[in-house]
């Protein structure tokens, strides 16, 4: 089964040449640069005319291994499984296929609450948008991915622990796919967008939680984050540095109801 593309010419280009033009741009917008090993990564997933920028400099300054776990937030509520793996074959964008990391899934699949769930999956944007940058950026590259629903924080304590086990074995990057606060104005969402980051960039999962939710943030990939930060901190994380900032009032203009992205690294 190869999971088929649900966003191409919508969220990204769909013809290959213009798709692999465009992610090459937004890798090369923050100039030269020499990617450095990281343990974990934080991406938007809104439209590449929106968050690519940021997407692409923060992929830029990560060298990627040959394997992925990429964690999403469920958008679309289909699925049955709160902790859905991709039991896909591979995943195809316009630039060509990703397959799936055997190893990792097997090792994820045993995890808690884990499931193979296609349905979750089937139109979810959340990990699908990063595909582009990493077939760009290591076009060999083998990926596990998890969509994820509304967890509390035990229980992504106990998901972390089996995702930093499969990603420590394998050498894995993993990658946090979020957006952060949305249709606030501009101002406002730069302030709760700092009172998330705030947390996340001193490595402090259980900040970013009840932060989040003390304060209503609407970051939708808050699970995907706090995970991937647990993950890595078992992996040894000693820092995060907020590669880029920006929001979609800066490409439109309209800054009464912007979404906020951020691009971390977490090393």
């Amino acid at each position: 089964m190869i999971r088929e593309p649900a966003v191409a010419g919508a969220f990204y280009p769909a013809g290959a040449a213009r798709l692999a033009s465009t992610v090459d741009r937004l890798l090369s917008a923050g100039g030269a640069t020499t990617p450095a090993p990281a343990l974990g990564l934080l991406a938007p997933h809104a439209g590449y005319v929106y968050s690519g920028a940021v997407a692409g400099v923060t992929y830029a300054r990560a060298a990627l291994p040959g394997r992925v776990i990429v964690l999403g937030p469920n958008h679309t509520g289909l699925g049955f499984a709160r902790a859905a793996l991709s039991p896909a074959a591979a995943w195809r964008t316009p630039l060509g296929e990703v397959p799936r990391d055997e190893t990792v899934c097997q090792a994820l699949a045993g995890a808690p609450g884990v499931d193979l769930d296609a349905a979750a999956h089937a139109r979810e944007h959340s990990l699908e948008v990063q595909l582009p940058f990493l077939q760009r950026t290591r076009p060999e590259l083998q990926l596990a991915g998890l969509c994820l629903a509304h967890l509390s924080y035990p229980e992504c304590e106990r998901l972390a622990g089996a995702v930093a086990a499969a990603a420590g074995h394998a050498g894995a990057l993993l990658i946090a796919s979020s957006d952060m606060s949305h249709y606030l104005p501009a101002e406002e969402a730069r302030a709760a967008d700092q009172r998330a980051l705030e947390p996340l960039l001193k490595l402090d999962a259980d900040g970013l939680y009840r932060r989040v939710h003390e304060e209503k943030i609407s970051m939708c990939g808050v699970v995907p984050a706090v995970i991937m930060l647990l993950a890595a901190r078992e992996l040894g994380a000693r820092s995060a540095e907020l590669v880029r900032y920006a929001h979609s009032g800066e490409v439109n203009g309209e800054d009464e109801q912007v979404v906020g992205y951020a691009g971390v690294l977490v090393r």
